[in-house]
């Protein structure tokens, strides 16, 4: 498929807005034994959880919200191991399985922001940018899609382009883009914003604000045949 890029804007923020729900405040509060969460304003929700985190261990409070938010995917032992390791280092970057990266880092900066900076701070970049289809099937946008048309408007070192030039060249299945594209927003007409860690793509990565590309999907062959 071939496709028209514009690269418009990229936002940064330390946090990701609607991240967590005041039903999440709730039921996080009864896990941090706060006895009356029913009681508080919505305005209050937060501050108070702040309180009860800070009455835990860093690790212990790390442990209780990767159980909440991951317990479906990480077994004891590895959310007992990422509780410490989430202390010295940043996981939401760092951790093997890159599907996980967006839960941690919402995690991290809760508690981040809880223990007013014991854990390492993250940012993370919303790209406002244009992708219009120059063929009348193009279909949905989906991540892998969108993060293909982005990865020709930056530079070779971008770490992207780097490692994984064979999933963007459409040699290899490229599963990874589920986790590397937080959130794709559609805003209108061709215009789209991708969430992505800071560790993916900066500010200065971006060598062609405007450009064209083709993108290549993937098709096994083993399925082809």
């Amino acid at each position: 498929m071939n496709y028209l890029v514009k690269i418009n804007d990229i936002k940064t923020s330390d946090e990701l807005e609607g991240a967590w729900s005041n039903e999440d405040f709730k039921v996080l509060l009864a896990r941090f034994e706060y006895p009356d969460a029913a009681q508080l304003k919505p305005a209050e929700l937060k501050e108070f959880l702040f309180l009860a985190i800070t009455d835990f261990e860093p690790n212990e409070a790390a442990a209780i919200l990767l159980d909440y938010k991951c317990s479906d995917r990480l077994a004891e032992g590895q959310i007992d191991n990422l509780s410490h390791e989430m202390l010295r280092t940043k996981t939401f970057e760092n951790y093997s399985e890159i599907d996980l990266h967006h839960d941690l880092f919402n995690i991290n900066q809760l508690l981040y922001k809880a223990y007013n900076g014991k854990f390492p701070p993250g940012t993370v970049n919303s790209v406002e940018l244009e992708i219009k289809s120059e063929n009348d099937d193009a279909g949905e946008m989906t991540k892998e899609t969108a993060l293909k048309a982005l990865s020709y408007g930056l530079s070779e070192n971008n770490l992207i382009n780097r490692l994984l030039s064979n999933q963007i060249e459409g040699r290899k299945a490229f599963p990874e883009a589920e986790g590397i594209v937080w959130e794709i927003g559609h805003k209108g007409n061709d215009s789209y914003a991708l969430t992505i860690s800071e560790k993916w793509l900066s500010k200065t990565d971006i060598t062609t604000p405007e450009y064209k590309c083709t993108v290549v999907p993937f098709e096994d062959p083993e399925e082809a045949g």
